[in-house]
């Protein structure tokens, strides 16, 4: 929702708007602030009122995503033993590209249109950061495993789950989590 309350029928209006830019997203539709009007059943002044890019759209149907995850990283980094933490925290970031079309493209984007998703990117950073020093401290993955390795190799996983031929989205998390695992059993420290 906007930091300022809107009146009635604008707050009404958004909600429509951000609806369709949902469906859009989950259909693998391109955001067209035009075409979200018409669906929306408002003036494409108004649309373009709340969401000057569509990207701005983008990225607010990516935000209830973007901080759950921000949600589970905190709480992981509360205690339990470090790698089921991190493991269960990548499970979640998995899960979440793997169901919600708006956080892959939304976590490759070089710039963010809003500032709050911005600040979520960079708390999910250095939150993982974290729980993946907090793995490396206590021995349980390879020293040398790195955050710029990560990424591209949850990238990957992601990738690689979506492009299965799995027959829904449940699937496809089950196969990003099956994989994963398999990835973490080859990052695990060796005796």
């Amino acid at each position: 929702m906007p930091a300022a309350p809107l009146r009635k029928d604008a707050a009404r209006n958004w909600h429509r708007i951000v609806e369709v830019g949902r469906r859009l997203v989950d259909e693998g539709t391109p955001i067209q602030l035009n075409d979200v009007a018409r669906a929306a059943s408002v003036g494409v002044a108004t649309v373009y009122r709340h969401f000057p890019t569509p990207e701005a759209l983008l990225e607010t149907v990516a935000t209830p995503g973007l901080e759950a995850l921000v949600a589970h990283a905190e709480r992981a980094l509360s205690g339990g033993d470090p790698l089921t933490t991190l493991r269960d925290f990548l499970f979640a970031a998995a899960d979440a590209q793997i169901t919600d079309a708006s956080i892959s493209p939304v976590f490759a984007a070089p710039v963010n249109a809003l500032p709050h998703v911005g600040e979520l990117k960079e708390r999910l950073a250095v939150l993982f950061g974290k729980l993946l020093d907090q793995a490396r401290a206590a021995g349980v993955i390879d020293p040398g495993v790195t955050q710029a390795d990560m990424v591209p190799l949850m990238c990957g996983v992601a990738f690689a789950a979506t492009v299965h031929p799995a027959t829904g989205t449940e699937d496809r998390a089950a196969t990003a989590r099956r994989y994963l695992t398999f990835l973490l059993e080859g990052l695990r420290t060796r005796a």
